[in-house]
């Protein structure tokens, strides 16, 4: 009689640490939204690593189920560890009336603030579980300039259809007012914000081989002299992206000419 106390001591030292002990978080869960601002579209992006898992699942704000990802045959056995995925962006409208179009007050509603769940199970059983932060708070979208050795600053244009933007040679340097505020329509409007840092991307396809080039700066760097001799005489496309603490992120592109 005296050994059945030690008995279910036993028990339940066998069965609960080990639940405890078993989940931990991923090394990486990153949900967050990208904001087109020239072409007007939203899109919902996640980055997610840790451990080889076989199974994850991702549950929005309202517990609402947004991905079940479950591995099978060889690829279970072998497991995945980083996920990346970037969403269709709907534009907000269009001329096209069989186009499916989402405005940004729709996607909101699709994706609410708040706690995101993504939870997950190793290829040895083990349990993993993040928290992600999602915010609509929108980087306000930057304002790009063009200069070269015989002018200051100059605004590009925003409708490269209409106006293929101003014309410079080497030294070419891009630059962008400082962001501080978010989105004035889209979004949590017209809040402070904090800079994680900028991206540039200066692209020309023509004439050939291609041309790209991309640096991420931080939050204090808004000017990049561009390497003499990247471009040559023609039409180019440049693109500035402000990405927020929350990684939430807003790109304006734009055109401009090389003599």
């Amino acid at each position: 009689m005296t050994h059945k106390p030690m008995i279910a001591g036993a028990l339940a030292l066998a069965f609960a640490p080990a639940a405890a002990m078993a989940e931990e978080p991923f090394s990486v869960a990153n949900i967050f939204f990208e904001l087109n601002n020239t072409d007007g579209d939203l899109g919902i992006h996640a980055l997610i690593d840790g451990k080889p898992w076989k199974r994850l699942e991702i549950e929005d704000a309202k517990e609402r189920e947004l991905l079940n990802i479950r591995l099978r045959g060889r690829l279970r056995r072998q497991g995945l560890t980083e996920l990346f995925f970037e969403s269709a962006e709907p534009p907000f409208e269009s001329d096209d009336p069989d186009e499916i179009t989402l405005t940004p007050e729709e996607f909101f509603a699709r994706f609410p603030q708040g706690k995101y769940e993504i939870e997950g199970r190793t290829i040895e059983g083990d349990e993993l579980e993040s928290i992600a932060m999602v915010t609509h708070l929108m980087p306000a979208p930057p304002v790009i300039f063009m200069s070269d050795g015989d002018f200051g600053p100059e605004l590009v244009s925003e409708a490269c259809d209409e106006d293929p933007g101003p014309t410079v040679g080497d030294p070419i340097t891009v630059s962008w007012d400082d962001v501080t505020r978010s989105h004035p329509e889209i979004g949590r409007m017209d809040e402070p914000i904090t800079v994680k840092n900028y991206e540039l991307v200066v692209e020309q396809v023509a004439p050939l081989p291609p041309v790209k080039f991309t640096a991420i700066l931080p939050s204090n760097v808004t000017s990049v002299q561009l390497p003499p001799g990247l471009l040559v005489a023609g039409d180019a496309k440049v693109e500035v992206l402000v990405r927020e603490d929350s990684d939430n992120q807003t790109a304006n592109e734009s055109c401009f000419q090389v003599k």
